[in-house]
């Protein structure tokens, strides 16, 4: 889970840095999107840039920074979190929104973040939590300790965000939000997909390579 203070080629966002100071109570975010994209980028699994995925087929912008803790993974144990109501993970490093007062407006950007809540998101059967955090010293947010310390409507628009942005009006939503949680389980669901990367990434499970 360490990585070297300086290297003289740039880590991969995923597998190369370490997911944060003070795990799981404060955590690194890799920022793939803005509040500005209409196009949808992930990271590419094999180099480690961005990709385009895919242009946003609604109208609603992400109401928040999004992007992905590093080493983390989306698996059994994440799966086992939802008590039934996933099938599965979704295969994918544990997603996080971030909430600042100032503008970001560019990705690619590593932020210390403060871990307050999350979405329990089931996305075709698959976990698909989404760990809602905000910028360490935010000036507005930065003392915001748990979800309920939030205003409601901003987490109303991130469940809306979510629950519309893959929809298509001839076809049956296959988006629901299970649960939505605070601190506590926000800390449970990233010290299960710590521990699910470790057990697919870890010794003798070498990453991808492109």
């Amino acid at each position: 889970m360490s990585s070297p203070a300086s290297l003289p080629w740039r880590p991969h966002p995923w597998h190369g840095l370490t997911p944060g100071p003070d795990v799981p109570s404060r955590v690194t975010a890799f920022v793939e999107m803005t509040p500005f994209d209409t196009i949808k980028y992930e990271i590419d699994k094999p180099t480690g840039y961005l990709r385009v995925d895919r242009p946003q087929r609604n109208s609603a912008l992400l109401p928040a920074l999004y992007g992905f803790i590093p080493q983390t993974y989306c698996a059994e144990r994440v799966t086992a979190l939802t008590n039934g109501a996933a099938e599965r993970g979704d295969g994918d490093p544990l997603d996080i929104c971030i909430l600042s007062e100032r503008t970001v407006n560019r990705a690619e950007v590593l932020m210390t973040v403060r871990v307050v809540g999350g979405l329990r998101l089931i996305d075709h059967g698959e976990a698909d939590d989404k760990i809602i955090a905000v910028l360490e010293k935010d000036l507005i947010w930065g003392n915001v300790e748990d979800l309920s310390d939030l205003p409601p409507i901003l987490v109303e628009r991130l469940e809306h965000y979510f629950l519309t942005y893959k929809w298509e009006p001839s076809k049956p939503n296959a988006m629901r939000i299970d649960a939505v949680y605070g601190r506590d389980e926000a800390y449970r669901v990233i010290e299960a997909a710590m521990a699910d990367y470790d057990a697919h990434f870890g010794d003798g499970h070498a990453p991808p390579t492109p």
